[in-house]
């Protein structure tokens, strides 16, 4: 990662709320084409994520914790904050002195963006600002929001807007939290009403939505130069899996992730 960040510009796309297994469904379905077309493999890795909510999870991820490989050992981190004693810090690791991966990128030169989605980012009140007040720029507004049936569209047309004002030479940390997997879904299943309720059916046709309009957004991050994408859930969800139903709880469906980095590069 030494020598990608300075070079390329950055990407985090959390898929807030996505399961592992309607991801790994999908995709070998078909019916992630966009998305697929990235993945190593055309999979996606299971991992573990940092924390069982939103709020838990990315506080560690803008720790340097991002997911953790799903198998037994000491998985080197692509990012670090620097503190003596750490197993996980390697040779490739981008390690920082700065409280979090956001402030060091800023002072590598970096344009730090947060478009936010779920409510931890809204802005509204202390809670909802404290993760987005880590960038130097964020964005929030009720169409980016869960109970919107256009979020991520909405999303990526800011997306759009904030690569086009950029300077040419400056290089752009950009995060994105992608709200339309969170409960309500229910709309995002042809057919469904408000009383159908949400289940896995409608989180697995969220996610498909998600996938017809990535595209604009890798097109953007990767118009101006190279990008290094990384694309993760930051936890699951129940929907009655061994009774549970929702998140911050320990269970698997909660704890088991879908990951994956890569390049996306620029246009010939």
């Amino acid at each position: 990662m030494n020598a990608v960040v300075g070079r390329d510009d950055l990407l985090l796309l959390t898929l807030d709320t996505l399961r592992y297994d309607v991801a790994v469904e999908l995709a070998a379905a078909g019916r992630l084409p966009n998305l697929a077309a990235h993945l190593p493999g055309g999979t996606w890795e299971e991992r573990h994520a940092p924390g069982s909510f939103t709020y838990a999870s990315h506080q560690a991820m803008f720790a340097g914790f991002l997911p953790t490989p799903a198998a037994p050992g000491r998985h080197p981190r692509l990012f670090a904050g620097r503190f003596p004693g750490s197993e996980t810090t390697a040779d490739g690791t981008f390690v920082f002195d700065a409280p979090d991966l956001v402030g060091a990128l800023a002072g590598r030169g970096y344009r730090t963006v947060c478009v936010g989605g779920v409510g931890f980012f809204n802005k509204q009140g202390a809670l909802g600002s404290v993760l987005p007040g880590l960038f130097q720029e964020s964005h929030w507004e009720p169409a980016f929001s869960v109970a919107s049936p256009t979020s991520f569209e909405a999303q990526v047309t800011r997306v759009e807007e904030v690569v086009a004002a950029l300077p040419a030479e400056r290089r752009l940390f950009l995060f994105l939290n992608v709200s339309a997997l969170h409960q309500p879904n229910w709309f995002h299943l042809p057919g469904a009403t408000r009383e159908s309720g949400d289940g896995r059916e409608s989180h697995a046709a969220a996610l498909a939505y998600v996938d017809r309009h990535v595209g604009r957004l890798f097109a953007a991050m990767s118009s101006r130069r190279r990008c290094f994408a990384v694309v993760c859930s930051d936890h699951g969800t129940a929907y009655g899996d061994d009774g549970y139903t929702g998140h911050r709880l320990g269970h698997p469906s909660v704890w088991t992730v879908p990951y994956s980095h890569f390049f996306l590069e620029p246009p010939a």
